[in-house]
């Protein structure tokens, strides 16, 4: 059993060019919640950070660029907005991965927690090199 203070996070970075979101998802999701470790406690925070990038480029495969639709409710009469997944990552493709992955995420805090550690940008460019990332091959992963 892990215990908070003994645990080593990493920096991972994902190129999402041509993966379907899924695929992409889930290895991210498992990642965030330390399943690729051996030291993997369920009810402790036990993953790495993640970094995507490319996130525009992400593939959606059949019909899902206008049949997905995400539903968001402004808690007021009349209030509920939908947007198609294609729609969603021409505008804002970070809240696409985002909420592709929070949806794999447990619920609760704990799950909070573990979705914070993820990073995403809709181009090449990112902000932590300074955490020196270490490049993994989505394929390899599946």
């Amino acid at each position: 059993m892990a215990k908070p203070g003994e645990i080593e996070r990493k920096w991972y970075i994902l190129d999402a060019t041509d993966v379907p979101l899924g695929r992409l998802s889930t290895v991210v999701a498992s990642i965030l919640r330390g399943k690729n470790k051996p030291t993997f406690t369920p009810n402790v925070d036990t993953g790495d950070n993640v970094i995507v990038i490319n996130a525009g480029k992400v593939a959606l495969t059949g019909h899902k660029d206008k049949n997905k639709i995400y539903y968001h409710h402004s808690n007021h009469p009349g209030g509920l907005k939908e947007r198609a997944a294609g729609d969603l990552r021409e505008k804002n493709p970070q809240r696409l991965i985002e909420l592709s992955v929070q949806g794999m995420l447990p619920k609760g805090t704990l799950g909070h927690q573990q979705a914070l550690k993820l990073h995403v940008f809709a181009g090449s460019e990112h902000n932590h090199e300074a955490q020196k990332p270490e490049l993994l091959d989505i394929n390899s992963l599946i």
